[in-house]
């Protein structure tokens, strides 16, 4: 359930199977802000505005959140946003703004792009009235300082593994939008009961797998991170023994594997990320994967870097409950 923000490998990898492979969901904005039905019960009372409120952020910083924030710059926490009804004024990219997250692009399709780094300059070119940051390494050093300058800036977590769900209430309650976080959620374990009750039925205790396959490296998911978190946690799906000793250590989302690892894989189903650039039939045509169950029968489903899969939030985690229907059920 907890995520870890790997910045750097996410932008260096996805820029790396960019080039290799030579090609890198809408709601009507509304106010960030909600307002709140006037106490009196008179028939003649309106609603009141919404008002500037102060909250303290989780690195303990009084933060005063404008009223109705129109211009919201909040980098990689768009799955939230857009799950929320919001738009935000940038979106988070790498490899110069090449790459986005694919997956959201229907409903932030000409939101122009801003560097995962966020940049000083960058920020103050789009005059934000609002900054969400998502952890304490995205406002360190003396970063929080620069960027309050700007705008004020809301940390939503303090450590570098925060917990998505708790992220999306945050984001909820600083945007006046707690009650549309909570259905959210409510709509996302519906999901998952449903879908987890069919997939014990059609596949019991039979191990599956996600690989993120780049031209320098093959990367498995952190067990209780990333897609592994949907997986193995919410899908109740049974995880390899490599994915179970690296995650007994490994801190990042995605951690790479070694060929033998991977030769030696027990895999029933298997999900592949494909972004080396080749086809999946020219991928395993590699000795590699000759050994693995999943390839011997058939049962590998591939995937590209437009999909959900490298993300975490509603959004992302409920078009990968999709994608795992689709392929193992063969809806």
């Amino acid at each position: 359930m907890m995520k870890k923000r790997t910045y750097s490998l996410l932008g260096v990898v996805l820029g790396a199977a960019i080039a290799a492979s030579g090609c890198a969901s809408s709601t009507e904005q509304g106010a960030a802000g909600s307002s709140s039905p006037a106490a009196s019960p008179g028939a003649s009372e309106t609603a009141k505005p919404a008002a500037e409120r102060t909250m303290k952020d989780a690195l303990g910083h009084e933060v005063k959140i404008p009223a109705n924030p129109q211009r919201i710059i909040a980098s990689y926490l768009e799955d939230h946003l857009v799950a929320l009804g919001v738009k935000p004024v940038a979106q988070w990219s790498v490899s110069g703004g090449k790459s986005v997250q694919a997956y959201l692009q229907k409903e932030l399709n000409g939101i122009p792009t801003i560097p995962s780094d966020l940049p000083f300059e960058s920020v103050m070119s789009f005059t934000p009235d609002l900054i969400l940051v998502d952890s304490a390494e995205q406002v360190a050093g003396d970063k929080y300082a620069q960027y309050a300058k700007i705008a004020p800036t809301f940390t939503v977590g303090s450590g570098v593994n925060n917990d998505w769900r708790q992220e999306l209430l945050t984001v909820g309650d600083v945007l006046g939008k707690s009650a549309e976080a909570k259905k959210a959620l409510e709509n996302y374990d519906l999901k998952v009961k449903d879908a987890k009750e069919q997939l014990q039925k059609a596949v019991g205790t039979q191990s599956v797998a996600v690989l993120w396959v780049t031209a320098k490296a093959v990367y498995v998911p952190n067990e209780k991170l990333s897609s592994g978190d949907v997986l193995y946690r919410d899908l109740g799906l049974t995880p390899p023994d490599e994915i179970k000793e690296i995650s007994k250590t490994a801190t990042a989302n995605w951690n790479p594997i070694a060929a033998e690892k991977l030769a030696q894989m027990k895999i029933d189903h298997m999900f592949i990320v494909n972004s080396k650039g080749v086809t999946k039939d020219e991928l395993l045509k590699d000795p590699v994967w000759a050994g693995i169950p999943a390839v011997k029968n058939g049962h590998v489903y591939e995937y590209d870097q437009s999909a959900s899969w490298l993300y975490t939030g509603t959004i992302a985690n409920s078009q990968m409950i999709d994608n795992v229907l689709s392929s193992m059920l063969k809806k």
